[in-house]
């Protein structure tokens, strides 16, 4: 008998000393934990950050060091019909005079009228950092809702960056905290109806939470070597709960079915780790290979997440192999307690007379056609995953805009009749120079000039007061201009003026200046290079994860057939889940129904990121699935009764798993931002759509269509062939031989 496999010494070892296990357990949590945040979080600057023309214009308005305090404003519009001259110059002496006492407020200036006379702007500079404006901001909204108070005949509102961000802040935290909230009770409900038992479902939330807290430690750490984002976090504990809970509900089914067959806790614990915990070894190196992959995205973003998620899943596959055989050891039978009775008569594991597997009714019915008619369910089945997939072809890339965050708040209501009004203190683009120090008065000429021209462009919106504002810094080598354009940022016309201010008027007019150098950034080239940047790295992530996936899977499977039928399936799983995603949120027919409006496209980081975090999730499930079937042929089934005993067997461990993550993934779905509800639509249906059509349907009449071909591979791949198990798996008689 060959050396037990690594996986199977150490449960082994973790389930003949349990405490020891635990103990270690406990303690490499809490060093990492306490260890990360002693060491502090380093976040990525601007510089990490930058990408294209975009990122060079922020990075030259950075080296300006210009100082730019926090600017709020109030906003005196009429109720109905005209503006009342009179009582709006009432109203902004009145809030000049209140605001100028608040402490905070380092000067009001003159109110602005707008063009159209219908209204008037009262601009309001705050004192201290800005980026703690928001958190400063209060005291000035109080006073002026007083004013407001006192001229009920007008509407007075507060708006500006603070204000926006606070108010943001404030919804944004209830729906976060609100997610948190209810992720946990979720995931616990769904693993008490697939166990039946409150230890059973408890087990698997413990590891993940214990994963993820160890993980977000060492990703503080990490941070030092590759900076941290504020979305880091965020992921690690999506990914973490999402693998965590995964990787324990494969493993505590497989042992409770060996118990349920005869065997003794420590030979249970031993199977459940060389079957299960095998395959969670290699589902954890396909996510850590997708996750890998963000990697070449060249994007301080994408790294963040990258390590977070890689780390996560280490940690993740490391309790699984360790802790948890320790704890289902020392639980023994008291992992089944206390059970849940209906529930508990629903799913606790049944063998046959003869130790076989029984299948429920339904997966019979469900895997019938791919037995029987292979050819036929496979075209039906895939025919309609590429329908669904077609619509991803006319996927648009953009950022979301101003436009695009919630209206249920006063801020953002305000802010639309400030634009209205205002239109330069919209969209706009940044227009940032460096030249000599000599070369100051002729960029200065040069940008007054473009402003000039840009003014007279229906594409921009005129300058508002005395004419274009111009920044220079204090050594006279930077220059900013902000061009405004009247329209939203991820409107056509808004990119339109960008290009023509990119291809036309900046080159006209700063033309023949030595030495300068220039770009033009803002939210619209923010988006615009964004979405350039991504569609040129998606190619390069996908071929690298697609290619070391297939090596992990062929050196996996000795074959090169099921790795190539795993890349096929993905495929087809992640181009369904972006065709629904361009179905429902580049059109306006499921707004009402999900509750958002339109922006005509698909956030500009999501399809990358979707793709490594649903090839990542989806190997989940492909290995284990086709790990129980080749278990089946290992044990001398046919090829087709190994195909029913691998997807029939591994049907409700699948299931739960997939719907722990559907559930967790559509609380996202209700979040306020637009790119929440697109992140937790795409990934919800994604592995709705893996764990039913593909697993259910399209993989087993693939596998029973391929035959004794599924296994190929070629004879150096061969030469290691895996000792059959002592004993062989029994299939189900209702789907032996089924025809």
């Amino acid at each position: 008998m060959g050396r037990r496999p690594v996986t199977v010494r150490l449960a082994r070892w973790s389930a003949e000393h349990p405490w020891r296990a635990i103990a270690l357990w406990v303690v490499f949590v809490a060093v990492c934990f306490v260890g990360g945040n002693a060491a502090g979080l380093t976040e990525a600057t601007d510089k990490d950050m930058a990408i294209g023309e975009a990122g060079r214009a922020q990075l030259i308005v950075d080296g300006g060091n210009f100082d730019e305090p926090a600017v709020e404003n109030v906003l005196i519009t009429p109720r109905a019909g005209a503006l009342d001259q009179t009582a709006a110059k009432a109203a902004a002496d009145d809030a000049a005079a209140q605001l100028r006492q608040v402490t905070g407020v380092a000067s009001v200036g003159a109110p602005v009228p707008s063009h159209d006379g219908g209204a008037l702007l009262v601009p309001i500079t705050m004192s201290g950092d800005p980026k703690t404006a928001s958190d400063r901001v209060q005291p000035l909204r109080d006073e002026t809702a007083k004013v407001q108070q006192a001229h009920p005949q007008l509407r007075i509102e507060q708006v500006g960056g603070p204000s926006i961000n606070k108010a943001l802040d404030d919804t944004l935290g209830k729906d976060f905290k609100r997610a948190e909230l209810l992720s946990l009770p979720v995931t616990l409900a769904i693993l008490i109806i697939a166990f039946g038992a409150l230890i059973a479902a408890g087990v698997p939330v413990l590891l993940a939470l214990s994963s993820v807290a160890a993980a977000m430690g060492l990703s503080t750490l990490a941070s030092h070597l590759v900076p941290a984002t504020d979305t880091t976090s965020s992921v690690i504990l999506l990914i973490g709960m999402a693998v965590g809970v995964d990787y324990s509900l494969f493993y505590v089914r497989r042992e409770r079915e060996e118990r349920a067959r005869g065997r003794s806790g420590l030979d249970a614990v031993e199977i459940a780790a060389e079957t299960s915990g095998h395959a969670v070894v290699v589902s954890g190196f396909a996510v850590i290979i997708s996750m890998a992959g963000l990697l070449l995205a060249n994007d301080a973003v994408f790294s963040s997440l990258a390590v977070g998620s890689i780390l996560v899943v280490a940690v993740a596959v490391t309790g699984s192999l360790t802790v948890l055989p320790a704890l289902l050891a020392k639980l023994g039978r008291w992992v089944d307690r206390p059970r849940v009775p209906l529930l508990w008569r629903l799913t606790a594991p049944r063998t046959g007379r003869h130790g076989e597997r029984s299948t429920p009714r339904l997966w019979s019915a469900v895997l019938r056609p791919a037995l029987r008619a292979p050819v036929a369910t496979l075209v039906v089945s895939v025919g309609l995953l590429l329908a669904l997939a077609a619509p991803a072809l006319g996927m648009k890339l953009k950022f979301p805009g101003m436009e695009d965050l919630p209206r249920t708040t006063p801020a953002m209501q305000a802010y639309d009749r400030l634009t209205t009004a205002f239109p330069s203190n919209g969209t706009s683009h940044t227009v940032a120079v460096r030249a000599p120090a000599g070369q100051a008065d002729q960029v200065r000429a040069a940008l007054t000039d473009l402003a000039g021209r840009a003014a007279a462009d229906p594409l921009f919106a005129p300058a508002e007061g005395d004419g274009p504002k111009i920044k220079v810094s204090a050594d006279r080598r930077v220059s900013v201009l902000e061009v405004a354009t009247p329209y939203a940022s991820r409107t056509d016309e808004a990119a339109r003026s960008l290009h023509e201010l990119r291809d036309d008027l900046a080159p006209t007019a700063l033309r023949g200046i030595p030495g300068i150098e220039y770009a033009i950034g803002g939210g619209v080239a923010d988006s615009e290079d964004y979405a350039a940047h991504i569609q040129g790295k998606l190619p390069l992530v996908m071929a690298f994860v697609l290619a070391l996936t297939f090596l992990v899977m062929a050196w996996t499977f000795r074959s090169v057939v099921v790795a190539l039928t795993s890349i096929v399936l993905n495929l087809l799983s992640a181009g369904a889940a972006y065709g629904l995603l361009v179905l429902v949120f580049q059109g306006d027919w499921a707004e009402g129904l999900l509750g958002f409006t339109s922006m005509g496209a698909i956030v500009s980081w999501l399809p990358l990121f979707l793709f490594v975090v649903l090839f990542g999730l989806s190997m989940d499930y492909h290995v284990f699935v086709v790990s129980r079937i080749r278990e089946g042929v290992r044990g001398g089934m046919s090829n087709r009764d190994a195909v029913a005993y691998g997807i029939s067997s591994s049907a409700g461990v699948v299931t739960s798993a997939a719907v722990v993550m559907v559930g967790v993934f559509a609380i996202f779905a209700s979040l306020s931002t637009i790119d929440m509800k697109q992140l937790g639509i795409g990934l919800a249906a994604a592995i709705l759509l893996d764990a039913t059509i593909i697993r259910a349907v399209v993989l087993p009449a693939l596998m029973t269509l391929l035959g004794d071909a599924n296994w190929w591979a070629p004879r150096f791949l061969r030469a290691r062939a895996a000792t059959p198990p002592a004993d062989p798996p029994t299939p189900a008689p209702e789907l032996v031989g089924a025809r």
